[in-house]
């Protein structure tokens, strides 16, 4: 059985994996800058319509940088008990700010989706009028909003194989990694485990 990924998830997903593992043992960042937020906008123009012609400055940059850091941090609970992402987990803001965040960020635009979760409890989503004009911030904060209160919510894992720091979501029931190259290195690391503790016996 193949499961389906919904546009709010894909640009949820997409926001958060913008740290991503750089391929020497560290993390890097897709919006280290204002060009690499203009590119990455320009990548899914699709998903984004009401953004069209944004001007990718230093304060559009910070507004999603913030967004993106409040995002992860739900991802991180979302995931829990398991682990979260090892990227940034240390440096996420607590879960009420990162609530707090994501609500005023989609309080930018006509209406607002605003998110509650208590604790052992079910994310509930209403809607509240509001006014404001921060479109790029306001359209990344109601994607992840529709995401995190949605049932897909509960497919959404962190991707545990060596050197990864990405979120996923499952495809199919048993994957166990965001992509087959992380099964690989998972494997591989394993059998040298192994290898190496029936050596040390």
């Amino acid at each position: 059985m193949e499961y389906s990924i919904s546009a709010d998830a894909r640009l949820s997903l997409d926001l958060a994996l913008t740290v991503r593992h750089d391929g020497d043992g560290g993390v890097a960042d897709d919006l280290a800058d204002p060009a690499g937020l203009a590119t990455w906008v320009r990548a899914h123009a699709d998903l984004l319509p009401g953004t069209v012609g944004l001007t990718a400055d230093e304060a559009a940059l910070a507004a999603v940088r913030d967004l993106r850091a409040a995002v992860r941090a739900l991802f991180a609970r979302a995931v829990s008990p398991a682990e979260p992402s090892p990227a940034d987990a240390t440096r996420l803001p607590p879960l009420p700010e990162a609530l707090e965040h994501l609500n005023r960020a989609a309080a930018q635009a006509p209406t607002v989706p605003v998110l509650t979760w208590a604790p052992s409890a079910e994310p509930v989503l209403r809607q509240e009028p509001t006014t404001g004009g921060a479109p790029l911030t306001a359209a990344l904060a109601r994607a992840a909003i529709a995401f995190l209160a949605s049932p897909e919510r509960q497919r959404l894992r962190a991707c545990h194989a060596p050197r990864c720091v990405r979120y996923f979501l499952k495809e199919h029931p048993r994957q166990e990694w965001c992509k087959p190259a992380c099964g690989n290195r998972a494997r591989v690391a394993r059998h040298h485990e192994r290898h190496r503790a029936s050596a040390a016996r």
